[in-house]
């Protein structure tokens, strides 16, 4: 099979328009022409109103070895579109069980990351226990539910915690800018559409689920991981980590004690944690697990009207089905130094309240499949350093501190009732208080109180978002819309902490722990955590069947 790329047809082309473009670059007839298949499709809206398709295709024709020899030997500039040989995507495991495994390993969150090391784990033959602080996946909809609509918080069962972790109260974005080249993104996308995922997400350029679809899609995986022999355990929180250190001074899990006092032995355990686990952090870095601290972002969320977005990127082709909702991407260095950029952009969605401590509030954004709602949100951020938060406190939690001030401070400036501070983008920049509504409405449930947003973020930060929104209104139009809403505060942009590992993927300092995904600093979003997820699933594996041959070398 070939692979044909750099494909482009007008946006509006015949149907018949791709298997003539493939068959006039390969000089070949229809006659030889056995099949071909999508591989990619995206899209090019730097010019609006002439938004051009541009497509990648997996072409079948009994003349292959002859067409690649000349592809071969054809100058650069004569071959716009290339051609080669599809790549091999297939995923190939590692290792295999052996039939007696003395200890199982444990696998410790269930968000993208636990869920894909659990799956890999388990079709491996290695029946993993998953433990999970919150509810299986549909009880948690509910209590996550309790929040928005009733203002009831249950700090176990949230955005943050419970089956699917916090992906699942997303916009379902499947895309990333890591370094893939084995392929693991193919893996999680592959088993996404074995969950009840569209096709489609294996090869439109920017693939979505929504939220609706990705409960479901969780709930089939579960049934996958417990059919292979896996074994899932909600509302299980993780309080101690059981660690031996031998007379060389080298440390080795040994287990782990849950909340009720039961201690579960492994000498390897994944921490899928998520990147809001702050009581789990604070105890391994008690334990002496090594821990540092990082970067990340804080700002709010901004709405604007999503046909204001869409006219601002397709122009006259705005609402054209094959685009669908815009989304954007923006960033400006700001003269303090900052940079601020849009985060999670979550076109035809609405702003969630994700707080999971008592007296805190904290945003996030949420699509369904459809992105049909009247709003686009983004996070709007503000970067910031482990600098930044030394008047928080010393040591490598100060971040979490630094969050839990401005959450808590947000909790206050929205009343109480984990309603949210808002203010209205063109007041915001005036640097006066908003008084009511304009033309967008917030879609932050349990609601919002508008006012200023100056006292609700560092100084450095405000000013910095404020220089940033004009500037976003000259890469977009519109953007700085006087009635834009801005809702504070956006503090999870991704962990405050790195839990770092080796190359082998055991942590720095403790063997038979592996740190993983966002909660560890080695993912950012559903896609880059699953695969670090099928990484550390790899790197358990290995370590384990190196164990036992070693053992029975001993024997």
């Amino acid at each position: 099979m070939l692979r044909l790329t750099d494909i482009k047809l007008p946006l509006d082309h015949a149907e018949s328009a791709l298997g003539e473009a493939i068959l006039a670059r390969l000089g070949i007839g229809a006659d030889e022409l056995t099949g071909y298949t999508v591989a990619k499709r995206s899209y090019d809206a730097r010019k609006r109103g002439d938004i051009t398709l541009i497509y990648s295709v997996d072409v079948d024709t009994p003349r292959e070895a002859e067409l690649l020899r000349r592809a071969a030997t054809a100058p650069a500039a004569a071959t716009p579109v290339k051609l080669g040989p599809t790549p091999d995507t297939a995923y190939k495991f590692v290792a295999r069980a052996p039939a007696q495994l003395p200890l199982r390993p444990l696998v410790i969150g269930m968000g993208p990351c636990g869920l894909f090391a659990a799956l890999v784990l388990a079709q491996m033959g290695f029946r993993p226990i998953v433990l999970e602080r919150g509810k299986a996946v549909r009880e948690r909809t509910v209590d996550t539910f309790g929040l928005w609509r009733k203002k009831v918080l249950n700090p176990e069962s949230n955005v943050q915690f419970g089956e699917g972790g916090a992906g699942t109260f997303s916009d379902g974005k499947l895309y990333s800018q890591i370094s893939d080249r084995q392929h693991h993104g193919r893996k999680v996308l592959t088993e996404f559409v074995a969950a009840g995922a569209p096709e489609e997400i294996l090869y439109v350029s920017k693939p979505h689920i929504g939220t609706f679809r990705l409960v479901s899609m969780v709930e089939h995986m579960r049934a996958t991981i417990e059919s292979l022999g896996g074994e899932i355990r909600f509302s299980h929180r993780v309080d101690d980590l059981l660690v031996e250190t031998d007379t060389a001074g080298v440390r080795q899990v040994r287990g782990v004690t849950l909340a009720g006092g039961e201690q579960l032995r492994a000498d390897h355990v994944v921490m899928a944690l998520g990147h809001s686990a702050r009581d789990t952090f604070a105890m391994l870095h008690e334990r002496g697990v090594f821990v540092e601290a990082k970067p990340f972002s804080i700002g709010f969320r901004v709405e604007h009207p999503q046909s204001l977005i869409d006219r601002a990127r397709f122009g006259p082709q705005a609402g054209h089905p094959i685009l669908g909702a815009a989304d954007y991407k923006l960033v400006h260095h700001c003269r303090n130094g900052r940079s601020v950029y849009s985060f999670c952009m979550c076109p035809g969605g609405t702003v969630v309240a994700a707080a999971s401590e008592p007296g805190r509030v904290v945003t996030n954004g949420m699509s369904q499949y459809s992105r049909n709602e009247r709003n686009a949100n983004a996070a709007i951020v503000c970067g910031i350093t482990p600098e930044d938060y030394a008047a928080y406190g010393q040591g490598p939690l100060a971040g979490i501190a630094l969050q839990r001030h401005w959450e808590a401070l947000a909790f206050e400036l929205g009343g109480g009732e984990y309603e949210a501070p808002a203010q209205l983008v063109g007041d915001f920049i005036a640097g006066r208080a908003s008084t009511q509504s304009g033309e967008v409405r917030p879609s932050y449930t349990p609601g919002v109180r508008l006012g200023s947003l100056d006292a609700s973020l560092p100084g450095y930060a405000i000013d910095a978002i404020r220089e940033a929104l004009p500037a976003f209104d000259k890469q977009l139009r519109g953007f700085a819309l006087h009635d834009a809403v801005l809702t504070g505060v956006e503090t999870r942009t991704s962990s405050p902490v790195r839990i770092t590992r080796g190359e082998d993927g055991h942590s720095l300092n403790t063997r038979g722990l592996f740190p993983a995904g966002e909660g560890a600093g080695y993912a950012g979003g559903i896609l880059s955590a699953g695969v670090d997820g099928i990484k550390t699933a790899e790197a358990v594996a290995l370590s384990l069947v190196a164990g036992l041959a070693r053992a029975g070398a001993r024997a």
